[in-house]
């Protein structure tokens, strides 16, 4: 039990992240990606983001679906997922800002 809840809120934070490389990639925007140099704060291309979104869509799907059952409707199963997936989304919010709101250029370094 606590092996799957553990891979429920794995891939939730692997679903929240395959969100901004996905859509950044959609875009035609360049993004940070761990196979950038340096990593996880130089810039990769549009298609790299793409695939790097995507394979955290398979590793999210994965750890949801193929680890024990993912029960939506158990409130202890919703509630680890919803907390992997919301600590992903603050922690990938103060990360990634910190290169687009910084108070002064150098901070972007």
């Amino acid at each position: 039990m606590l092996l799957t809840y553990l891979a429920h809120f794995i891939g939730a934070m692997f679903l929240v992240n395959a969100i901004p490389h996905t859509v950044f990639g959609v875009c035609g925007r360049p993004f940070q990606s761990p196979f950038a140099s340096p990593p996880g704060v130089g810039l990769s291309s549009p298609v790299v983001n793409v695939l790097w979104g995507g394979i955290n869509m398979v590793i999210g799907c994965g750890l949801l679906l193929l680890v024990g059952e993912f029960n939506p409707g158990q409130l202890a199963d919703l509630a680890i997922t919803l907390a992997g997936g919301w600590l992903a989304a603050f922690g990938l919010a103060r990360y990634f800002g910190r290169f687009y709101f910084s108070a002064t250029p150098a901070d972007k370094q």
